[in-house]
């Protein structure tokens, strides 16, 4: 599968992940977002810029829902809820971010 973003094209692996992550860019983030009928807002970009930045910092790591909630508490300020991140991203919060914040696929089974 492939991408066209910017007159460039994108490979992706059959479920939509980047198969290079230093392909990925805001436009690229953009069009698999617009596939997946997500409107990115400052909180999309709040949980994809904390994803992105676990995996880089955190020798690969990707975070699961409860971790994102306990991040994104003091940057959104109040409690925040499972389904305040299902608003957000409503095809499973940690894998569509990451999916549209251009990480690999996750074979995370549970837990962190």
């Amino acid at each position: 599968m492939a991408l066209e973003v910017n007159g460039s094209s994108i490979e992706t692996n059959e479920n939509g992940y980047l198969l290079a992550m230093e392909d990925w860019n805001e436009d690229v983030a953009a069009v698999i977002a617009q596939q997946e009928g997500v409107e990115l807002t400052d909180k999309h970009w709040d949980v994809i810029k904390f994803l992105r930045e676990e995996f880089a910092n955190n020798n690969g790591a990707q975070p699961n829902d409860r971790k994102i909630i306990k991040a994104m508490t003091p940057i959104w300020g109040g409690k925040i809820s499972q389904k305040d991140l299902y608003d957000l991203f409503p095809g499973k919060p940690d894998k569509q971010a990451g999916r549209i914040g251009g990480l690999p696929e996750s074979r995370r089974k549970g837990g962190y």
